[in-house]
């Protein structure tokens, strides 16, 4: 794989992985100013997980033998109005993301790359969570548009912090650091 188109497109996805967990930490530094702590600890994790995944990607390229080149990445966007507007730009995110997710399967599919589709089934099924997560998020923060402490105090009773690992997920590149 080391040549594959796939191999590059992953390493492309490393990138967008990463300018995900960086585009949820200013989203989350957004609502810790506004002292919504709620909203903020959603969001640092989501940067742990999205930051996480880039990790995941860069153990495959390694155990696939192919190059590793770590990208960089254009900075995050920082200013929103209101709480609505950074969930937006997640919902929004999640959904770009779940189209290079199956357009990375489809790559390896189309190439006979049967190993990197299996990699990539984890990956479909968590943006599909992700996409329902932020959409449901997105929901709340416009019911709470003018009453913030509603949506933080459904995320405190309905997302009690983080639920755990999932044994099913690929190992990530420097393993629990």
């Amino acid at each position: 794989m080391s040549a594959s188109r796939f191999a590059d497109q992953l390493t492309a996805q490393v990138a967008n992985e990463f300018a995900a967990s960086q585009q949820y930490i200013a989203i989350a530094v957004h609502y810790d100013a506004d002292a919504l702590p709620q909203l903020a600890g959603l969001f640092y994790r989501q940067s742990v997980e999205e930051r996480n995944h880039a990790m995941m990607m860069v153990q495959y390229l390694m155990d696939a033998d192919a190059d590793v080149v770590i990208p960089g990445i254009e900075a995050p966007r920082s200013a929103f109005g209101d709480i609505v507007e950074p969930v937006v730009v997640a919902l929004e995110q999640e959904k770009r993301v779940s189209g290079q997710i199956n357009a990375l399967a489809a790559v390896a599919r189309e190439h006979g790359d049967y190993s990197s589709e299996q990699f990539m089934q984890w990956f479909i099924k968590e943006q599909i969570e992700e996409v329902a997560s932020m959409s449901d998020l997105l929901r709340v923060v416009e019911r709470s548009r003018d009453t913030p402490m509603f949506a933080e105090d459904f995320l405190a009773r309905e997302q009690p912090g983080d639920a755990g690992e999932d044994a099913t997920a690929p190992a990530a590149a420097g393993g629990a650091l």
